[in-house]
Parts: structure tokens; C-alpha cells; sequence
């Protein structure tokens, strides 16, 4: 189970299939869109680290020119799907070896009949090579026309990015485009050579800001007619001439089949790390393979300024803004698969640790307090305002950019993990530590005093459920504060103990003197958290005394309770986007007996939009049920993660692939069905939860460097 396949081609869906069908090789990616283009089409490149302002959402990754557009015309008549009669169809994307293939047998309004074949791919060998090779079949006799080019003109959704630079035919067989953002100044190159195989030298098209090479071909019923794109890309992040840079990576491949060969070693370098193996179910055999490979292909190998936005570099949707979803969701799939991805990923945090001082600095607070929503610098960038659930022409107020604190103890958590995991000592004390450090600075500077209930609390702030904002003393919030602030006083001690003149430069650079330290302490262990005499930890003062509610009555809808209810109107209720105190209790899952877990399962999951709320819930409720030994609820919740993009659970695939959901779904797998467990010691174990179908689950770690290859059987 390595392909995901279509066999017929629906108009109505095929935003869902560009996403679906996205290829890429973690410095960029490509959406599934049709070479030759379609009507209505959401058409994408996007690049690591390429953005641009914008309007409202302050900055996006600008949609990178089009590197696909090829054209063919079969004596005169163009070849497309909104025309003609499509008389077979088929599309596959080989996950093992990142190539996506179409085939489609055509007849043009003029009774011509070919069929042509697709395959392209972003090599994984070589970030800066792309390829594509078209293969036309004619069923006639006449001509053959291929226009192969670089269009210049993209836009995000209306909004273009890019001012043209220059153009020129560089030899016989190679264009080149030079194009720059137009406010942040980021230059980008692209060289594409088009290898014709027993064709004269190809015509060249000089049209503005979008270079094209054209050949004609001599059709002969059942004789291919073959074309090749190699396209080379840089930017002015990667190389001070990015156009060379293209040029030489567009000239490298010698042949298709070499190219090919390259990418198909690459990926099978990769499968070896993380791959996981279900027998008895193919629908999550493929679910976790499509999955791992979205976040591959968004992975940045080369580059640690950058970090995976929630929809990857598969769509629109965020803007190409990063979340929590990287540090909770994904990076724990890097950390034990891939732990120099996952310590790109964390660099890209450190690296914008001046955004984060910055901001709590402007809220009147000392530390670091990372953006809800971060792009190039790590500035805030969540919009204010977005349109209205109800009424698309009034705008509703974006609050979590503003009261989301929770992200820098998730931050500082995904810095533990990697190190705990990894060893990695040298890392950790260099970087890593600060990251902890400075958010428990946050943490201690933003915590208030309350006499009356003699704790320390967290007020009008957000958790990760949002359906409810401007709340205090949110569970998840403040015993990740505490986990930060009794982690960071750990780790000051450690690096006293094992790197020395480390710790005396952080505790001059951040000012760590002996009081600093007591009231770290203090607020630690005065933090307010009402837990009821079962057990049960209430998500934010006041929830219980909200009004409850039956989601069944509701049933069956197609909408989020959050637009049922309004945005203001949500906050009156007992239903939750996505369970906030079941998240803690994962995270922090050793510190909270099977008894208490139970009782805030209990009581949460009734109250939780599962399947029109967060896209990041059910994975984590698939783990807790695993954990209370509930696996038939538990394979519910993962398979609803794992059809989130493949099946379009939300109607929203079109937007880009849901990151978290992806990250989750692997969690789910390897931590709630196979019940790993890592130790502080830097031991590990399993307690397994198989679903009765599965046969056998396999999957690979990484612990301290030693991969270590878990083959688990149902008995």
C-alpha cells in the first residue's frame, strides 16, 4: 500500500486532489494541479522561507512561479480536460518514491484521439532540481506541439508577489526567468532545459514573464512522442547568485532515468527511518504512509530558519504560518525519526528567540513569549480580524495572538523531548537550555498573585480549545507554565553541573540571580488548578458552571459547533473544540494516575466537537483511549485523524493538508497502539493496544542515535 490512485476525474474535487496530490522535497512544494491547467484550479509552488507582505495577515508565502506549465496541441487543438471527451483517466502518487503519474486517453473536439502520460517529481536528492516528462501517444497522423515554459504570473488568490527581473535563452535548449518579491526583496531564479528526444531545436518564445520554448513533432499513429523539464531553482536565501545556482542544477541530470534513479535512492534512504508497517488494515496502512510522507516533503533538511506551517507547503490555507501544531504535533514524528529535521525545526525557534522577547516585552512582561502565528522573523503575525461565521461582512476579532500563551511552554516541551530523546547534550546546552530558560522567565513575570485563593494565576488568556477565550487560569496553560518553570530550574542545576561556564553566561544574559530563581519556584508550586475531590480538573474557571449541552441534539450538521453557536455565543458553552486537560494529560501523562485520566475522559469526550472541530483532536483522543484501554473508541478517533485529508472529513482539504492531523496520526500509532514509552533513564518499553482487525504493527525510532525497530503481533 505505497499509492494513492484516482481513476476518474472530478471537477468538483479537484482542489481537494491538488492537495492531496502535492509532491515536494522540504525545500519546496508543488500542488497537484494539472500541467496544462484547468479551470478553477489553485495552482501553487511554494518555497521554504519565501515570503512576502501582505494586507490583514501581515505576511504569506508567496506563490512561487510556475515551474509545470506545459501546453500541447494535437494538430491545432489544444489538450485539455475542460474540453474534448476524456476516455480514460488515471492518477497516482507513489509515495515510496515521490512521483506522481497520470495517464489520460483524449479525444479533442476534432476527433483526434492520444493518449498522453505525466510524471514529475521535486527531487529529494537534489532540493534545487525539479522534473517533469510528458509522453504523447498520438492515434493519427499529423502534428504534435509542445510549449514548455516558466510563467512568471502567480498570484495568491488575487494578490501578486513577484516583480519581473529579467529573462533570456541561456543555449539551444535552456530559459531562464529571474523574478523578486516586492516587498521583501527576496530574489528568485528558475532555469528550465527541455530535452526533445529526435526533435529539431525548439523555438523560442520571448514573452514577458514567461519564457517559453516550442516544439513540433511529427505525429505517427502509436509512435510516443517524448519531452523532458529539467527546472533548476534558487533564491537569494540560498546562494548570492541564485541564477547560476538554477542554471547548473537545471544542466546536472543526465537523463531522466538517472534523475529518477537519484530520487528513488533518496526516498528509500527515508522510508528507512520511519516507516510503519500495518497488516489487516489498508485504509490506516495508507493513511500513516501518506501521512508521514506530507510532513517529508515539508521537512527542511538544509535550512534551520525556517519552520512547517500548519498546512505544510501544500495550500493557502494560514498563509504558510507556523503553530504549536510544529512543536506538539509534528516535530515528535522528526525527533524519533529524523533528528536532524527535528533540530532544524527547533533551531528556527532559538533563531527567532528576539521576536519572542520582543513581543512580551511589548505586553510588559520579561522573557520570551513566541508568536501564536509565525513566519520569516518570528513577529506576530496572527490577522486581528477575519470574516464573520454568519455574516462574511463583518469582521470577528482574532484573539489568540493576543491571550495565547500556552505556545512558549509548548516551545520549551518540544526542546525537552528532542533532547531527551536524542542525547544530544551539546545542542541542548547551546541552544536548547535558553529556549526552556527564557520562557520560564515568561511564565514567572506573567503570573499574578491572588490573595484570596492563595495561588498564582494566568488570566484572560486562551488554551488550545478556542472555542472559549478570555478565560482564567486555563488548565492546559498553567501546568505547562509549572512544567516550564520546575523544567527550567532542573536544567539551570544540570547545566551547573555539566557545563559550567554555559550556565554562568545564561545566568548573566538573562539575569537568573537568586531571587529570580526563589519566585520561579514560588509560582511553581502556588500555581491555581481546581481539581474536584474525583479528580476531575475544571478546563478554566467558571467551565462547570457553563451551560451544557447534548451534541446528539444537534445531529446531523455539517458545521462546527463554533459556527452553530457564533464566535462570542460559543463561550456560554460546555463544548470544546478540542479537549485541553486530555492534552495535558498526554504531555504530562506520567504524573496523573490511570484513575484520574479516566475521570477527565469521561468527562470531556462527551463535550468534544470531534468531528467539525479541531482537525488536532482526535489523535490525541486516540492516544488517551488507548491509554484507558478503550481501543475500539480509540480506533474511532484515529481513523477520523487519518481520513482528515484523504477522505476531506472537513470539506477544507483544499486548503492544504492538515499538518497537526498528519503528526497526530503517527502518534497515534506508534504511542497509543503501540504504547511506547520512553523512560528518563533512556530506557523504553511498549504496552500495546492493537485493534482487534490489525495483525501486526511495525514502526522505527530513533533513541540516543540507535534505531531500534518495534515489530508488535496480535495474539
Amino acid at each position: 500500500m505505497w499509492k494513492i490512485t484516482e481513476n476518474s476525474f472530478d471537477p468538483a474535487s479537484q482542489n481537494h486532489k491538488e492537495t492531496i496530490f502535492t509532491i515536494g522535497n522540504g525545500y519546496l512544494s508543488t500542488r497537484g494541479a494539472l500541467e496544462e491547467g484547468y479551470p478553477g484550479e489553485s495552482r501553487a509552488s511554494f518555497v521554504h522561507g519565501v515570503f512576502d507582505d501582505t494586507p490583514v495577515v501581515f505576511t504569506e508565502l508567496a506563490n512561487a512561479p510556475d515551474w509545470m506549465a506545459l501546453s500541447i496541441l494535437l494538430n491545432g487543438e489544444r489538450f485539455s480536460l475542460a474540453r474534448g471527451t476524456i476516455l480514460d483517466f488515471q492518477r497516482e502518487l507513489d509515495l515510496r518514491s515521490g512521483l506522481l503519474t497520470r495517464r489520460v486517453r483524449w479525444q479533442s473536439p476534432g476527433g483526434h484521439v492520444a493518449t498522453l502520460l505525466f510524471e514529475r517529481f521535486a527531487s529529494l536528492a537534489d532540493e534545487h532540481l525539479l522534473a517533469l516528462r510528458c509522453q504523447v501517444i498520438p492515434e493519427f497522423d499529423g502534428e504534435i506541439e509542445i510549449r514548455a515554459a516558466l510563467n512568471g504570473n502567480m498570484d495568491n488568490e488575487g494578490l501578486t508577489h513577484w516583480l519581473h527581473v529579467s529573462q533570456r535563452r541561456e543555449n539551444w535548449e535552456t530559459v531562464c526567468l529571474q523574478t523578486r518579491t516586492r516587498k521583501s526583496g527576496i530574489a528568485l531564479a528558475l532555469a528550465m532545459r527541455l530535452r526533445g528526444f529526435d526533435s529539431p531545436q525548439p523555438d523560442y518564445w520571448d514573452v514577458e514573464n514567461v519564457p517559453t520554448l516550442r516544439q513540433v513533432f511529427p505525429a505517427r499513429r502509436g509512435e510516443t512522442v517524448t519531452v523532458t523539464k529539467f527546472v533548476g531553482i534558487a533564491t537569494s536565501r540560498d546562494s548570492d547568485d541564485p541564477l547560476a545556482l538554477a542554471l547548473e542544477r537545471a544542466a546536472r541530470p543526465q537523463s531522466w532515468d538517472a534523475a529518477l534513479e537519484a530520487q528513488k535512492q533518496a526516498w528509500e534512504r527515508e522510508w528507512e527511518r520511519c516507516e510503519v508497517s500495518i497488516e489487516g488494515d489498508d485504509e490506516a496502512q495508507i493513511a500513516i504512509r501518506f501521512s508521514l510522507f506530507q510532513l517529508l516533503i515539508a521537512a527542511p533538511r538544509h535550512d534551520n530558519r525556517v519552520n512547517i506551517g500548519a498546512k505544510t507547503l501544500s495550500g493557502f490555507g494560514y498563509r504558510g504560518h507556523a503553530f504549536w501544531d510544529t512543536e506538539i504535533f509534528m516535530l515528535p514524528v522528526f525527533t524519533y525519526t529524523a533528528p536532524q529535521i527535528a533540530r532544524n525545526l527547533l533551531d528556527y525557534r532559538y533563531l527567532t528567540l528576539p521576536a519572542a522577547r520582543e513581543k512580551a516585552s511589548a505586553a510588559g512582561y520579561e522573557g520570551a513569549w513566541f508568536a501564536w502565528e509565525s513566519a520569516a522573523t518570528g513577529d506576530e503575525v496572527t490577522p486581528t480580524w477575519v470574516p464573520d461565521f454568519h455574516d462574511k461582512k463583518k469582521l470577528a476579532r482574532v484573539w489568540t495572538g493576543d491571550l495565547a500563551l500556552h505556545i512558549s511552554a509548548d516551545v520549551a516541551y518540544a526542546a525537552w523531548q528532542y533532547w531527551r530523546a536524542t542525547g544530544d547534550d551539546t545542542w541542548f546546552a547551546e541552544r536548547g537550555a535558553e529556549l526552556v530558560l527564557d520562557t520560564a522567565k515568561f511564565f514567572a513575570a506573567r503570573a499574578e498573585w491572588q490573595p484570596e485563593r492563595g495561588c498564582y494565576a494566568y488570566s484572560d488568556v486562551i488554551g488550545p480549545d478556542e472555542y472559549h477565550d478570555h478565560n482564567n487560569n486555563n488548565a492546559y496553560t498553567n501546568r505547562l507554565a509549572k512544567w516550564n518553570l520546575q523544567t527550567g530550574l532542573a536544567i539551570l542545576d544540570w547545566l551547573k553541573n555539566n557545563q559550567p561556564g554555559k550556565a554562568i553566561e545564561l545566568a548573566r544574559s538573562l539575569d537568573l540571580n537568586a531571587e529570580r530563581l526563589s519566585k520561579w519556584q514560588d509560582v511553581a508550586e502556588k500555581i491555581c488548578m481546581r481539581v474536584e475531590p474525583d479528580g476531575l480538573i475544571e478546563q478554566f474557571d467558571g467551565f462547570f458552571a457553563l451551560k451544557d449541552i447534548k451534541l446528539a441534539d444537534y445531529e446531523p450538521r455539517t458545521r462546527s459547533m463554533h459556527e452553530i453557536f457564533g464566535v462570542e455565543a460559543a463561550n456560554e458553552y460546555q463544548v470544546l473544540k478540542q479537549p485541553d486537560v486530555l492534552m495535558m494529560q498526554y504531555l504530562l501523562h506520567n504524573e496523573y494516575s490511570d484513575e484520574q485520566i479516566r475521570t477527565n475522559y469521561d468527562y470531556y469526550t462527551p463535550r468534544t466537537d470531534h468531528t467539525y472541530g479541531s482537525s488536532l483532536g482526535p489523535s490525541i483522543q486516540a492516544i488517551v483511549a488507548c491509554l484507558m484501554g478503550d481501543v475500539e473508541e480509540a480506533y474511532e478517533h484515529f481513523i477520523r485523524a487519518a481520513r482528515a485529508d484523504l477522505r476531506d472529513v472537513r470539506g477544507n482539504a483544499g486548503d492544504g493538508i492538515h499538518a497537526a492531523s498528519a503528526g497526530g496520526t503517527w502518534q497515534a500509532v506508534v504511542f497509543g497502539f503501540g504504547g511506547l514509552r520512553i523512560h528518563a533513564d533512556g530506557s523504553w518499553e511498549t504496552h500495546p493496544h492493537l485493534p482487534q482487525h490489525w495483525q501486526s504493527l511495525t514502526f522505527r525510532f530513533y533513541l540516543h542515535g540507535q534505531q531500534h525497530i518495534v515489530r508488535l503481533e496480535n495474539r
